[in-house]
């Protein structure tokens, strides 16, 4: 059977992600666990593994309860301190989920938090799909808050991430899209295919209809983070900031401060 990929929502905005086939799963950040079991219990299904992108309560939380119910390895970032992590992975180091015939590179992207790390890897099936699990690094049509990296850092992380393949699946972990296509649009307000997207994105919304995953190429096409590099941006970006700015590092600084006070 090929690989489903399902949110489980969780608090006001998240997404916990499962992956799984008939019989075994593995999730992505369970800030909470009792969403979770219920998923897996409805569906019949066997826990095999938990992946942590951060050390942030909201993508951690349910750990220790789940532990508690299933004997399973969590992963989790090398350069940061989680308890129930007893996996440490870092850059260049493959995670492998052999009943799901799973394996998941890992990307170091500091920024959002010191460790901060994403899983990117491929579906098997009559069409091959890769995917990247981010957590709070990108989000579609934006960028996670930088609470302990710095605006280098965060860039860096962005452009890596923008080098996967355009036909990337991206399931980051947080339902922000409209808003941050309203800051979007403030910023390029002459992107067609933002206009789209926000036509569309509105609709799923209306029917309580995730927004995710999105593409790097969609990602590309519309999130301003990842174009610092466009004219429309440079030229709104420099009049919030008051001043000409010729580098991309300076126009996401200060997007990034930009988006902090919409």
């Amino acid at each position: 059977m090929t690989l489903q990929i399902h949110p489980i929502p969780a608090f006001r905005d998240n997404y916990i992600w499962i992956i799984h086939n008939n019989t075994h799963a593995v999730i992505v950040d369970p800030g909470d666990a009792s969403p979770v079991i219920d998923y897996l219990q409805f569906n019949q299904l066997q826990l095999q593994a938990i992946l942590i992108t951060h050390h942030h309560s909201d993508h951690t939380g349910g750990n220790t309860l789940l532990l508690d119910r299933f004997d399973v390895p969590i992963y989790g970032p090398k350069q940061e301190t989680i308890s129930t992590v007893s996996h440490p992975v870092q850059e260049d180091e493959t995670v492998h989920i052999p009943t799901l015939s799973l394996a998941l590179e890992v990307i170091e992207i500091p920024g959002h938090t010191r460790g901060h790390i994403a899983y990117f890897g491929s579906l098997q099936g009559h069409q091959e799909r890769n995917i990247l699990f981010c957590g709070d690094t990108l989000f579609a049509c934006g960028c996670g808050r930088i609470f302990e990296g710095t605006p280098q850092q965060m860039y860096q992380s962005l452009q890596k991430l923008a080098d996967l393949p355009e036909d990337t699946l991206v399931y980051c972990t947080h339902e922000y899209t409209l808003a941050n296509i309203a800051f979007a649009r403030t910023v390029e307000p002459n992107n067609i295919d933002l206009e789209k997207r926000e036509h569309c994105t509105k609709q799923l919304r209306s029917e309580n209809t995730p927004t995710l995953p999105t593409s790097i190429a969609i990602e590309k096409a519309c999130n301003p983070f990842l174009r610092c590099h466009q004219p429309e941006i440079i030229k709104t970006t420099s009049q919030y900031a008051g001043k000409m700015l010729n580098e991309p590092i300076a126009v996401f600084t200060a997007l990034r401060e930009w988006k902090n006070n919409f």
